[in-house]
């Protein structure tokens, strides 16, 4: 039931793991309910990196206005604050032209510091911290890194998988620079549906886990066909360092240690499917957490009518009936 005394502006939210088929329905539901998409991705906001974040070319997206896609350099190291930052004020843009907002991801910190206004302290960084953390991930292995993460911080600890050496040694850095686990600094950032400054509809996509790891193999495979290799070789050799936030992501760590002969082709693809089905299961037990979200089953024989429907029905129950929001 909707609350029509309620004048924050609404904002449509469309969670799940890579692979689940979140772009194929966003766009059904934006051109049905004028919406403008926002990509909720920590990793599509990088110029030429393509394939490798799945990113939705300009003439597939059917007329629908997306942002936050390809505004930034590989070599800058954006961040969540500055998703943030700029998310809001795309929302406030997408709202004032009259037209519902609609942020699309599967990057939960991103898209939930946006629901909840989470405030983020200005830490800083330590790069003679840093280049210590590297030697000793280079000299021990980066589980012996993570193993000193878990030590001061077990919650962090089970969010980063150990090979996420960035992630992992910025959460020893922020300890580092304040006497305090990252998790409980997080933790006070966070606002609460109550305090949301918009009327929130939050819609995670599941599936069976058999059938989301063998979309996520096709997926892979689909990247690597459509040149996933020579994007990365693109890239290096452009000058993007292999340890830029960018290169550090899902395909590109993993084919640029192939490129560097690290490893076999082979073995480079078979890390890869296997860190995104670690990713998936990551990105599920975050959204669990997240509050107010509705979840929709997309596997099995569901017709893709009723699905939309059962949709639909989510989002009148969410916002008021005057916004003049359409499903047919």
């Amino acid at each position: 039931m909707t609350d029509e005394t309620d004048n924050r502006p609404p904002l449509l939210v469309l969670v799940g793991p890579t692979a689940v088929g979140k772009t194929a329905l966003s766009l059904q539901i934006a051109k049905s309910l004028n919406a403008e998409i926002i990509s909720g991705d920590s990793m599509q906001v990088y110029r030429r990196m393509d394939i490798g974040t799945a990113k939705l070319m300009q003439e597939d997206r059917e007329g629908v206005p997306h942002h936050l896609i390809d505004i930034c350099e590989p070599e800058h190291p954006f961040s969540v604050s500055e998703f943030q930052s700029v998310c809001t004020q795309k929302i406030q843009e997408i709202h004032n032209r009259g037209r519902l907002p609609f942020i699309v991801g599967g990057t939960g910190l991103y898209v939930e510091s946006v629901c909840y206004g989470f405030q983020f302290q200005d830490i800083g960084a330590s790069e003679p911290f840093r280049a210590e953390m590297r030697a000793y991930a280079l000299e021990q292995g980066p589980q012996a890194l993570h193993d000193r993460l878990f030590a001061i911080d077990p919650v962090a600890a089970a969010k980063i998988h150990y090979n996420d050496e960035g992630r992992v040694i910025r959460a020893l850095e922020v300890y580092h620079l304040t006497g305090k686990p990252l998790s409980s600094l997080q933790e006070q950032s966070r606002g609460d549906d109550k305090t949301s400054p918009y009327r929130l509809c939050i819609i995670g996509l599941t599936m069976d886990r058999a059938d989301l790891y063998r979309r996520i193999e096709e997926r892979v495979d689909h990247m690597l066909a459509n040149g996933l290799v020579e994007e990365v070789s693109s890239l290096l050799k452009q000058g993007v360092p292999r340890d830029a936030v960018s290169m550090r992501g899902l395909g590109y760590k993993e084919i640029a240690a192939y490129l560097a002969g690290e490893t076999d082709y082979d073995s480079a693809v078979e890390v890869l499917k296997r860190d995104t089905r670690h990713f998936a299961k990551r990105q599920l037990s975050w959204f669990r957490h997240m509050k107010a979200l509705e979840w929709v089953d997309i596997g099995g024989e569901t017709k893709n009518s009723e699905l939309f429907a059962k949709i639909c029905a989510i989002i009148a129950g969410k916002f008021p009936l005057d916004l003049e929001y359409i499903c047919s």
